[in-house]
């Protein structure tokens, strides 16, 4: 569809809905797709919860259990794989909410140190991370440049600075960074957050995204207006009705403090959208980190990056504000991948019951079509659907899809038993040429346990080679899926990235990692799935290639040849330097010879 019939359909077709309809979250119902004939091919990768056995058993706080009267206790939160302590280890934190009433003892974010043996240690009061209230996204990155990663949480409130202190200890450095609210400003309600160096003047600045206006005292009941009916049931209001969040960036000042340049930037100019997740990566490839922001029943954004400090955004024209018809979407999480191998970055996008998921093919130069059926993913639309991530699950080259669901009102399901509020988790197969294929049972039985879902995050935290899922379970703990495959299987590789002229995180970083004819490209990412951040050691399958050529090209847009490396390891590039030692890690896990050709 060319971008002048798209942007038109969508305003005919989507604003009137919006209108006419009335409802409280956009209600785009889709005919899915029958499901193929499976391919028959064997998934090596099989995943197992170990969350008991590993520590992560306290329980996280959000909302009410077997009712929710109001929208803040049913967004959830996010979660992060980071090695806090630089150990070469992925620790574990997991953030909670609250309650209207009656708060359980224990409510707070919580922090895990990896023992390296599997388990967790709950060190969340000795790290300084203990905190109540409404938390929902994080994100990680070095902020000041100092070799430790840093911690960014959004809240319905007051945002949160952690400054890591490098001792496994962290301090809140909100009011002297410049970070606190406005008095005169309403409470504000930060959903996603990610850090980015728009500038590329090697110091990470802060884009957040603001979900609604919400005010308990003014809020109103569920089911007094056509915002708070769902399938004819009274349910918590919004987010229709509700005043439209507005959009944050904060400039980096390159000495510990920020300065909010939100109408400067022209970020503040999207007046009219419910964000959740975004992306910051360079869709458009020319050299400079862009904002992709899915956004819940308003359309999803695209600041592209004027190389000035400033934005302007083509979310219509560029063919990622809308569903393919051309309407309006309940957007909730996002994740990035090259998911055909033609180095352009993809996008995949979640949204709500009745909906199915989006990919957005990248068509060159930030120009992307909606291709979610020709690929195989418009076969299912039951669930409400939150973090998702692109990953290379068996190592055969190919990164597949994972979704997490659950649905926002635990009290339909009596009077509507076809809406359970847990669901199962979804996995879909990357086939190559462009198709997938949903598993059910080929992964093992943990992804059909049923859980009222939110975030998720991607890492190995065992250091075997392959990549294991965290899940945030409402008003459960959270879900550790370990991956397990076979050493017969592909090769892998994992790369780490050391700033020197870039921000230390090397976020924003793109790698292309070629192993025979395959070429994959990922960027560093400080954010995504659903409010949540990623293992930062980017990881690439290589099937049965036992060698593979990595190029870095560096958030100053500079290329960076490494050259070829032996599979099957963690390499650590420094920017100017090259492939210096790992922390954590033997410099070869297991001989490449170990998988099959």
């Amino acid at each position: 569809m060319g971008a002048s019939r798209r942007v038109f359909l969508s305003t005919l077709i989507g604003g009137a809905a919006a209108t006419c309809f009335g409802q409280g979250m956009v209600d785009h119902r889709v005919r899915v797709q029958p499901r193929g004939k499976s391919s028959g091919l064997p998934f090596l990768a099989q995943f197992t919860d170990v969350s008991k056995q590993a520590g992560l058993n306290a329980s996280i706080t959000y909302g009410g259990v077997d009712r929710k009267d109001y929208i803040i206790e049913t967004v959830g939160c996010g979660c992060a794989f980071f090695d806090y302590d630089n150990d070469g280890w992925i620790d574990v934190l997991v953030l909670s909410g609250s309650r209207l009433k009656d708060v359980p003892t224990g409510a707070t974010n919580r922090l895990y140190k990896n023992n390296r043996d599997g388990t967790f240690t709950d060190v969340t009061e000795k790290a300084g991370l203990t905190r109540s209230g409404w938390a929902c996204g994080v994100c990680v990155g070095d902020y000041n440049n100092d070799g430790f990663e840093d911690l960014f949480i959004t809240y319905w409130g007051q945002n949160v600075l952690y400054r890591n202190n490098g001792d496994g200890t962290f301090t809140d450095v909100t009011e002297k960074a410049g970070l606190l609210s406005k008095p005169h400003q309403h409470v504000r309600w930060g959903t996603g957050c990610t850090f980015v160096d728009t500038s590329r003047d090697g110091n990470l600045d802060l884009f957040v995204s603001n979900y609604l206006g919400f005010d308990l005292a003014t809020a109103p009941l569920p089911g007094v207006n056509a915002n708070c009916r769902w399938m004819g049931v009274p349910v918590g209001c919004g987010p229709r009705g509700f005043p439209f969040g507005q959009h944050s960036l904060y400039r980096n000042n390159g000495d510990g403090t920020f300065t909010d340049v939100s109408i400067a930037s022209g970020i503040a100019s999207a007046k009219s959208s419910y964000g959740f997740t975004p992306l910051a990566a360079d869709f458009d490839d020319d050299g400079w980190p862009d904002i992709y922001l899915a956004c819940d029943s308003t359309p999803s954004l695209l600041f592209l990056n004027n190389h000035d400090g400033t934005f302007r955004e083509e979310g219509a024209i560029r063919g990622l504000a809308y569903s393919e018809d051309g309407q309006e979407q309940a957007g909730m999480g996002a994740a990035l991948g090259d998911y055909d191998g033609d180095g352009n970055l993809d996008i995949f996008k979640t949204n709500f019951e009745g909906d199915t998921p989006d990919l957005f093919r990248n068509l060159g130069k930030g120009n992307f079509e909606e291709v979610s059926k020709r690929a195989g993913l418009g076969v299912d639309s039951r669930y409400v659907s939150w973090g998702c991530g692109f990953a290379d699950f068996d190592n055969n080259g190919l990164p597949d899809l994972f979704v997490v669901a659950g649905h926002t009102f635990p009290e339909l399901e009596k009077k509507l038993p076809d809406f359970p509020f847990k669901n199962p988790r979804l996995l879909f197969r990357n086939l190559g040429g462009g198709k997938f294929e949903e598993l059910v049972t080929e992964a093992g039985p943990a992804l059909a346990d049923p859980h009222a879902s939110r975030g998720c995050a991607f890492g190995d935290f065992d250091n075997d080679g392959d990549v294991d899922i965290l899940i945030v379970n409402l008003n459960e703990p959270p879900t550790l899926l370990r991956n397990d495959v076979p050493s017969t299987a592909g090769h892998w590789l994992k790369v780490k990235l050391l700033g020197t002229t870039s921000n230390r995180s090397g976020i924003g970083a793109r790698v292309v990692v070629k192993a025979g004819d395959v070429v994959q490209t990922q960027e560093l990412l400080s954010q995504s799935s659903f409010l949540s951040s990623n293992d930062p050691r980017l990881h690439f399958g290589l099937g049965g290639a036992g060698k593979a050529e990595i190029r870095v090209r560096w958030p100053n847009g500079i290329w960076q040849n490494i050259g070829e490396v032996v599979a099957n390891q963690l390499v650590t590039v420094k920017e100017g330097t090259g492939v210096v030692p790992s922390k954590g890690w033997p410099a070869i896990l297991k001989p490449a010879s170990s998988a099959k050709s």
